[in-house]
């Protein structure tokens, strides 16, 4: 897991089956694999990321390296940055109004 590159979409007008109005989606640099979470609310997006981290860590046996976002309130606050240095998980921010560097 060299490179991730996530991103959150939402609010939808269309809810999803489980009535959630959020996408947090992730995508590996190298082999394109992606993830698709549904969420309720943006405050989920963290918690989520967690999960998957670790998740993947157990699962592959590898951990994230990096990650690229966009300088979304969800990306660039205290608890994720804290996450991302406790971990060893470089965060890396997309230029304004670029969203295809994400």
């Amino acid at each position: 897991m060299e490179l991730l590159h996530m991103d959150l979409v939402g609010p939808t007008r269309t809810l999803s089956l489980g009535g959630r109005s959020y996408a947090f989606v992730i995508v590996d640099d190298f082999s394109r694999f992606t993830w698709v979470i549904f969420l309720h609310s943006k405050d989920q997006e963290y918690r989520e990321f967690v999960t998957l981290s670790k998740k993947l860590q157990t699962c592959t046996g590898h951990v994230i390296k990096s990650i690229r976002t966009d300088h979304g309130e969800e990306f660039e606050n205290t608890p994720f940055q804290t996450y991302c240095v406790d971990n060893g998980i470089d965060q890396n921010f997309s230029a304004p109004r670029t969203p295809q560097q994400n």
